[in-house]
């Protein structure tokens, strides 16, 4: 081997994991900025008077706006490309996040109605993200890496929590719950920037070198999504009506329905641990604000590393000869059946046990997080975007659903008990999604009606 040769492919593959190291980055600020809420949530109740039920609907006002703009802005990311939509909603979703730090100027019965608006706005501003994560990674990444560098943006999500709850429950106990908006309202307008400046598509990036192209394309990368063979602009504009149609199709499709309902149940665990889980440290089993903050890092820490071991996982399975099919659903319905422990906190009452089972229910959580990758290698390429969009729509319903049900069980029972069980559930309900109703997994192909000969 010459020494040109082995220098080249020593670089080989530093671009593309820069760019999903970028994802991971911009994730873990999306993440810290919806759990913002959960930090602040204890002390900001107290002060605005919000019941249990008035706070499951301020969580999921979040949810709405980002459920109801998921179409929209997977129709962004195909019509305008990734780099921009992603730049325009890192930027737009943090000056929100900022200005939820001034609530405190109304009176209560204000306060909450502006606060509930701006969240609903946060929800809206972020809705292009995972649909663009996913996107990028379909571009950047051959199919025997997209489960790794999927579990890496996605694992990102905990990292979040393991990172920043300490550091806003310090802020909060030290400086006001408001500060802690502002705080991570200015991260993320700074982060927007880096984005701007380091990120670029397969085919504009100065960096990439032919090798590395050459790898990613073969591996089946679609390095000409956003680039110079991508469809004009135009031309993906005036095709509305079509992709109207193929998301019809999607939805007609028995495996994209099974993907859908599996996203479903995996974010239900999600907006639980992003929600009430730090409350439920709180008012359940009697932690400070402080002490909740860290320790609601722990579960998240092993969060993150189940989502980088499913995603390795599922990947090596698939270099070792085993189907797409097989490779990714073994970690995803194991890791789900683990998430279950989580009822078995009901039956203890050591805090230290509490915790250890919350930490060993998200590590399999994390394992079992794969639907984006699925996505990533089922989503028919001409709409890459929307499909991501329609994909997150149906899955982050559950943050509208969640965060309410949770509330009222609440309110009702006076306990969380029940809450942990219908947690559990929503993750046994995801493993039989992907073992019954998912049946093998492969790229969907669209038939698009072709123009009659004339």
């Amino acid at each position: 081997m010459s020494t040109a040769t082995g220098m080249a492919e020593l670089a080989m593959g530093r671009v593309r994991f820069g760019i999903v190291a970028m994802l991971c980055v911009v994730t873990v600020v999306n993440y810290a900025d919806r759990a913002t809420l959960s930090i602040a949530g204890p002390v900001m109740a107290k002060d605005l008077g919000l019941t249990p039920i008035g706070m499951g609907y301020v969580f999921s006002a979040f949810g709405w706006s980002y459920v109801i703009a998921q179409i929209p802005g997977g129709w962004l990311l195909d019509r305008f490309g990734s780099k921009r939509v992603y730049f325009a909603s890192i930027f737009t979703w943090s000056l929100f996040t900022l200005l939820q730090g001034g609530v405190w100027v109304f009176s209560a019965v204000t306060a909450v109605y502006a606060l509930f608006a701006l969240r609903f706005l946060v929800g809206a501003a972020e809705a292009p993200s995972f649909p663009a994560n996913g996107r990028i990674v379909a571009a950047w990444f051959p199919a025997g890496e997209r489960g790794t560098a999927s579990a890496l943006f996605n694992a990102a999500q905990y990292f979040a929590t393991a990172l920043f709850a300490p550091i806003m429950g310090w802020i909060t106990v030290t400086y006001g719950w408001p500060a802690v908006f502002v705080v991570m309202g200015v991260l993320g307008i700074a982060v927007s920037a880096v984005w701007l400046k380091v990120v670029h598509s397969p085919g504009h990036h100065p960096r990439l070198g032919t090798l590395e192209r050459d790898y990613m394309r073969e591996g089946g990368a679609l390095v000409d999504l956003d680039g110079p063979g991508a469809p004009p602009r135009g031309r993906r504009a005036s095709t509305s009506g079509a992709d109207f149609d193929a998301m019809l199709a999607l939805l007609r499709d028995r495996m994209m329905v099974g993907i859908f309902v599996g996203q479903f149940c995996i974010n239900a665990i999600t907006y639980f641990f992003i929600t009430w889980f730090p409350v439920y440290l709180v008012q359940q089993r009697h932690m400070g604000i402080l002490n909740a903050g860290f320790v609601a890092a722990i579960p998240a820490i092993c969060g993150f590393a189940g989502g980088v071991v499913g995603g390795t996982w599922s990947d090596a399975l698939l270099r070792r000869g085993h189907s797409l099919t097989f490779a990714r659903k073994l970690p995803l319905v194991l890791g789900m059946l683990v998430s279950m422990c989580m009822i078995l906190c009901n039956y203890v009452e050591a805090q230290w046990l509490v915790v250890a089972i919350m930490a060993v229910s998200f590590f399999g959580k994390g394992i079992g997080a794969l639907g984006w990758a699925v996505l990533s290698d089922t989503a028919p390429r001409e709409i890459a975007g929307l499909s991501g969009g329609l994909f997150n729509m149906c899955g982050n319903v559950s943050s509208i659903t969640t965060p309410i049900v949770i509330g009222y069980i609440i309110g009702i029972t006076g306990s969380y008990d029940g809450a942990l069980v219908f947690v559990g559930l929503n993750a046994l309900a995801a493993a039989v999604s992907y073992l019954v109703i998912v049946k093998d997994i492969h790229r969907l192909e669209l038939h698009r009606p072709q123009p009659a000969a004339h």
